[in-house]
């Protein structure tokens, strides 16, 4: 049985499906099984996996019959993997050569039920580290503790799910599946939960994955209404964190969080398709009232001048409504 379980969601990245499965060739062990889910691919992606997949040792390919999305396509993924731990890879990323064998080893040391890492952030020619925002490296935490406060970026705050190395008991029974609902955003509220359901975590001062930012078929770069979805995946934290034991800690961060990403796609309005633009102003209006109020109060007097002033315009709107 493989000890890792790597899941590599990939449509349409036929540009950059060479080089990320190449990078699992470098990575490549008998403890390490590939999963290739190509999620109804139309651009030649299927070939370059099948190829990939002749060469790649304990690689199977899952194939969907139509396109349903990265959070269904990871599930598929989950549903079939097989090893103590899992990973994630996205589709036009890569991996430094070894990087998975010093990922299970770190995480076999300490014993956690999940474990993140740095990354390396790839824009062009330009590469930068980006670190994981934990008080400490290569030691037992608290996850709840990962969360934080407000007024600082948190654990929470670094929404990469294929930047850590999760148990494979956060997942029994069905659980620690991503929104299938959500075409994008569904990161952000699975990192949430794994915070709130595990035990112990870890940070590990590694950074053996190359981001590729500046696709332009990323989610990350789309015009439409599917940007919008972060409005269900964060009603959907509030709801769970009002009915949580530590609801009155947890909350301030959470409408924070969501003040924050209300103000940056509202900043960036003019950007979207017209129809996008109208539907985003008038679905923030109405997340701010659906906000526990106190908390919204709270925040609105912590938060910088320019996304204040831009959310309490919105909030007036929402009461004279």
């Amino acid at each position: 049985m493989p000890k890792l379980s790597v899941v590599v969601p990939l449509h349409n990245v036929a540009a950059y499906a060479p080089t990320t499965l190449g990078s699992l060739a470098r990575n490549a062990d008998p403890d390490v099984e590939f999963l290739l889910v190509d999620d109804a691919s139309t651009d030649g992606t299927q070939d370059i996996v099948d190829l990939w997949a002749e060469r790649l040792p304990r690689a199977r390919v899952i194939r969907h019959g139509t396109n349903v999305g990265i959070a269904a396509a990871r599930n598929s993924g989950i549903d079939a993997a097989e090893g103590d731990y899992l990973t994630f890879l996205d589709g036009d990323d890569w991996y430094a050569p070894g990087h998975l064998g010093r990922l299970l080893r770190a995480a076999q040391d300490l014993d956690c039920d999940f474990a993140r890492t740095d990354h390396v952030q790839s824009t062009g020619t330009t590469r930068v580290v980006r670190r994981a925002p934990a008080p400490l490296r290569d030691t037992l935490l608290d996850p709840r503790d990962g969360i934080g406060v407000p007024e600082r970026e948190t654990m929470v705050d670094y929404p990469f799910v294929w930047a850590g190395i999760y148990h494979r008991r956060l997942f029994a029974d069905g659980a620690q599946r991503f929104a299938t609902e959500l075409r994008t955003a569904e990161d952000r509220l699975w990192i949430w939960q794994l915070h709130l359901r595990a035990r112990t975590y870890a940070a590990l001062g590694l950074y053996g994955i190359f981001y590729r930012r500046g696709v332009t078929t990323s989610l990350t770069q789309i015009k439409d209404a599917r940007q919008l979805d972060f409005f269900a995946s964060y009603d959907t934290l509030l709801d769970q964190l009002r009915a949580d034991r530590d609801a009155d800690t947890l909350l301030p961060k959470a409408v924070r969080t969501y003040c924050a990403m209300i103000a940056f796609h509202n900043e960036k309005a003019d950007d979207y398709e017209p129809a996008t633009a109208r539907k985003l102003r008038a679905e923030s209006t109405a997340a701010l009232g659906r906000m526990p109020q106190d908390v919204l109060d709270h925040t609105l007097t912590m938060i910088d001048d320019k996304r204040g002033t831009l959310l309490s315009r919105l909030r007036t709107k929402q009461k004279a409504a």
